[in-house]
């Protein structure tokens, strides 16, 4: 649990963070030393089971929060994510102020919510467990992903929900919501994006978003968002690898 992350986020202090989806702990302690403020470590798309997440935040120490974005925003996914002693979840397709109030829910512990109690690494498996119970519910970051043209139009109501500490925008899958996919750049889905924005700002939650390349992430940055990921492990290296190739060949 990384309480001084959560503390940065609600203050709105600019956060800047990369994907991570290989499954080498390796990448998060490299990401770690480059100096990131936190890691994406997605367990949607990318190669990353529970036993990996573990690995990845023990090798990015304190230095670089962690918050894994889950496959899907069930009881199950959540409270053993959390058990890990990440910073925090990402949880995808959260359309509705009910989905994202049944996130809260299996993300906090009783009264606040239904989490269910166990023991692993967030609780120093066991030494630290009256410590951790006591406090999880304050440190631990919930952010839901608005990816969707209707969690756009909710995204006010999503942002209403108690317990909900940011919301982070996922463009790429918006601009296919809305018959456009890939042109993350259109005006109708940069719209959509700054909707987003002035509704977190509106209501003092911090504003999040991925971008895949550099020029974006700026962009996203003079905008406002707080909470940036650019970039990935696999496009770094897929880039890196052809750059060198283009300096070497004739």
């Amino acid at each position: 649990m990384n309480a001084t992350f959560k503390s940065k986020l609600t203050r709105h202090e600019r956060l800047l963070g990369t994907v991570v989806s290989l499954p080498l702990p390796e990448i998060a302690e490299m990401s770690a030393n480059a100096g990131f403020d936190w890691l994406f470590l997605d367990m949607e798309h990318g190669l990353l089971d529970f036993d990996m997440v573990q690995r990845m935040a023990m090798a990015a120490g304190t230095r670089c929060a962690c918050l894994a974005r889950l496959p899907a925003s069930t009881s199950v996914w959540i409270k053993k994510a959390l058990d890990l002693g990440i910073a925090g979840i990402i949880v995808p397709m959260v359309n509705t102020p009910e989905e994202a109030a049944r996130v809260v829910r299996h993300a906090k512990y009783p009264p606040l919510g239904q989490r269910s109690v166990g023991v692993g690494r967030a609780h120093r498996y066991g030494a630290n467990f009256r410590v951790y119970v006591d406090m999880a519910n304050e440190h631990t970051s919930v952010i839901v992903q608005i990816e969707h043209i209707q969690a756009v139009e909710n995204v006010e109501a999503i942002l209403e929900v108690p317990g909900v500490d940011a919301a982070l925008v996922g463009p790429f899958d918006l601009s296919a919501s809305m018959g456009k996919p890939g042109f993350t750049d259109d005006p109708a889905v940069r719209a959509a994006i700054l909707r987003v924005l002035e509704a977190c700002k509106a209501r003092g939650k911090a504003a999040g978003i991925f971008m895949g390349d550099t020029p974006g992430a700026r962009w996203a940055i003079e905008q406002g968002f707080t909470l940036v990921a650019c970039s990935s492990d696999m496009l770094q290296l897929s880039g890196a690898l052809g750059g060198l190739l283009k300096e070497l060949k004739p």
